[in-house]
């Protein structure tokens, strides 16, 4: 009989934790206060709409770990050097993008301390050799902008975006 009562009291107690007029056990607000979502209007257009904020939101995580996006990133490095023209996905290609100038600016600058940063992240010793070669030639005039990121046709199984990064 205490069993079935103590069982009664704990369903009813758990029940109103759930109703529109309980309180908040952090904040001892009521909850239906604390689960609204804040409208901001905007005064440009008159509407109202979430605001976010995107604070330290500029890596893309590629949808991996940090020790194997590094070697995706190294390796799509390598490949754009070498072929001077991949096709990957979009977001791949844009994140590419970044490492693959910062390469060829190290082939600009020529000297030991950038060989020597540029042979710990291109996997392929010879071809950092011909990039410090090439490059001070090629990109003189240019002052950065190495790469080109064109879109392509989707995927034909997953339909994700396609893109070519090229050199330039």
């Amino acid at each position: 009989m205490k069993t079935t009562a103590f069982l009664c009291s704990l369903i009813v107690a758990g029940a109103s934790a759930f109703s529109q007029g309980s309180l908040s056990s952090f904040t001892g607000t009521h909850i239906s206060t604390v689960m609204e979502p804040t409208v901001a209007s905007s005064p440009r257009t008159g509407s109202s709409s979430l605001e976010m904020m995107r604070h330290r939101k500029k890596l893309a995580k590629l949808g991996k770990p940090a020790d194997q996006r590094k070697a995706l990133l190294r390796a799509l490095t390598t490949e754009v050097i070498r072929h001077g023209r991949i096709k990957t996905t979009a977001v791949r290609a844009k994140a590419v993008r970044k490492h693959v100038d910062h390469m060829i600016q190290l082939g600009k600058r020529g000297d030991l301390h950038a060989r020597r940063q540029a042979m710990a992240w291109v996997y392929d010793k010879d071809l950092v050799h011909s990039l410090f070669e090439a490059a001070p030639e090629r990109y003189a005039e240019r002052n950065g902008g190495y790469t080109r990121v064109l879109r392509t046709m989707p995927r034909q199984g997953d339909n994700a975006k396609m893109a070519i990064i090229e050199l330039v």
